[in-house]
């Protein structure tokens, strides 16, 4: 089905009654968010067999992967609504008055509100858990926000059915009209017009770097600039240290052939680098790598689009200086859909002199840097941008003898893994995932796990109000039973 750019009444019309929702959605009480999500999470789970299979018409991802993803939202969905409930998110702290204190200390309570409407921008490469139901959306609505989407032209239909979804569980828990609103657009104007829009008070995206910057600049070039929580991709570095490698080189090997080539690359926490130290085992596992990875059939990425960016940037990398190929798959499908696995290689020299080849390239394609020593490995880990995660292939001993290393590679991630690959990403409380710029616009939050939620709301503190007028958050009886921290002791008192 073709869809028309939303145009500039419709947006107004829809920022417009998302404003006056907000007036109403905030002061509902966490127990009602949390049922409108869980409405939305069985809305989601009971979806008949139309939506995953226009799902994998639009996408080309496999019907095994997509119930799998759909799954996954559905448990998002859930925890989030239980986390909403819980109210740890709220970050309560009251300092009780101390008036006999000279000068006398004041009644102070703090908590987090709702910032107001959010927009949401689908990711192309997660038509479920980061698109229209997606953990934007889930956790903006926890938080008290309502929820503009934008569907990601790519598959439109899927986050059309996944929009009534969410539509119909507003109506079964009788939220406010227009607490969720549903608008289409190909064109950069729409997304800029929305970012721009006085009653639009923050922004999630997951995608690209050029989108997700620009959509961060238009947010802080507003007159009120506001958060634009964008996820932008990530090389996510593998470090290979010597005794780790010596010891487990093919099994190594194995495992990041199937990590790099996993979906056919499409995520942001494909290992697009891999570095080592000079050697045997380096070559060894290069060549197994590279076996492996040429047993892996091409497969069609989720559209032309991405498709044609893969092929462009993976042949940018490789036709750098100093850039050679170990393996390149042959495309002999025919289909331009389809993502070829490419392993490249280089030394650490060129890498650190050539800004091209730490750019992402979105697919199945990993460069490995061969490095004299390891204070060769620690300069090309001082070098490389913020990323969403870092791997280090170690034993104990290598870990200890390296601390340099390891604070160095600290330094550049959000989740800092050892000994597994950085694909899969745990929807848990303890999940950060995030990470300095540019994998991401603000490092200080993460889009996965109810932690997700304070994205979205803000602290206020109020100071000597009666506690009949307080929020009931707040007030002492705490009729919530949630946790707060009262008088620097966290309790439930």
């Amino acid at each position: 089905m073709i869809y028309e750019d939303a145009t500039s009444a419709a947006i107004n019309a829809a920022m417009q009654n998302a404003w006056l929702a907000f007036e109403q959605y905030k002061k509902l009480s966490l127990k009602k968010r949390a049922s409108f999500l869980r409405a939305i999470a069985t809305g989601l789970e009971n979806a008949g067999d139309e939506l995953i299979s226009t799902a994998m018409q639009e996408t080309n991802l496999p019907e095994a992967r997509l119930k799998n993803e759909k799954a996954r939202t559905v448990f998002q969905l859930t925890s989030y609504a239980d986390a909403c409930e819980k109210g740890d998110w709220l970050e309560i702290r009251i300092d009780t008055a101390i008036p006999d204190k000279t000068p006398p200390k004041p009644d102070i309570r703090k908590m987090l509100v709702p910032l107001g409407p959010v927009v949401v921008f689908g990711s192309s490469n997660f038509p479920f858990a980061y698109s229209t139901a997606g953990g934007d959306t889930a956790t903006a609505l926890a938080a008290g926000c309502p929820v503009i989407v934008k569907a990601h032209p790519a598959h439109a239909d899927t986050s059309t059915l996944v929009a009534d979804i969410i539509n119909d569980a507003a109506l079964q828990t009788q939220m406010p009209d227009n607490v969720f609103t549903h608008l289409y657009g190909a064109s950069f104007e729409v997304g800029k017009a929305l970012v721009l829009h006085e009653y639009t008070k923050a922004v999630g995206f997951t995608g690209s770097y050029v989108g997700g910057k620009q959509l961060f600049d238009w947010g802080n070039q507003r007159k009120e600039p506001i958060p634009v929580f964008a996820e932008m991709g990530s090389i996510n570095p593998v470090f290979l240290l010597p005794e780790k490698l010596k010891t487990s080189t093919e099994a190594i090997a194995g495992m990041y052939a199937g990590s790099i080539t996993l979906g056919v690359g499409q995520f942001c926490t494909n290992p697009g680098l891999i570095i080592g130290i000079e050697g045997e085992s380096l070559q060894l596992f290069i060549n197994t790598l590279s076996k492996e990875i040429s047993n892996i059939s091409p497969a069609k990425m989720l559209h032309a689009g991405i498709a044609k960016a893969f092929n462009e940037k993976r042949n940018k990398a490789v036709k750098q200086s100093n850039v050679g190929i170990v393996a390149d798959v042959a495309n002999t499908t025919g289909d331009p859909l389809c993502g070829a696995a490419t392993i490249a290689t280089t030394d650490a020299k060129t890498f650190l002199e050539n800004k091209i080849l730490h750019e992402e390239v979105f697919g199945p394609y990993s460069l490995v840097v061969a490095c004299k020593n390891m204070n060769e490995m620690i300069e090309v880990a001082k070098h490389l941008e913020g990323q969403l995660t870092a791997t280090l292939m170690a034993t104990e001993n290598d870990i200890i003898n390296n601390d340099s290393l390891i604070e160095t590679v600290k330094n550049i991630c959000g989740r800092f893994i050892l000994n597994g690959v950085p694909t899969g990403v745990e929807v848990c409380l303890s999940m950060h995932h995030g990470g300095p710029f540019p994998s991401t616009t603000d490092s200080q939050y993460t889009s996965v796990g109810a932690d997700a939620i304070k994205r979205f709301a803000r602290p206020i503190a109020f100071q000597n109000w009666p506690d009949s007028l307080l929020p009931d958050e707040l007030k002492n009886d705490n009729p919530l039973k949630i946790n707060r921290t009262v008088n620097n002791i966290l309790t439930v008192a």
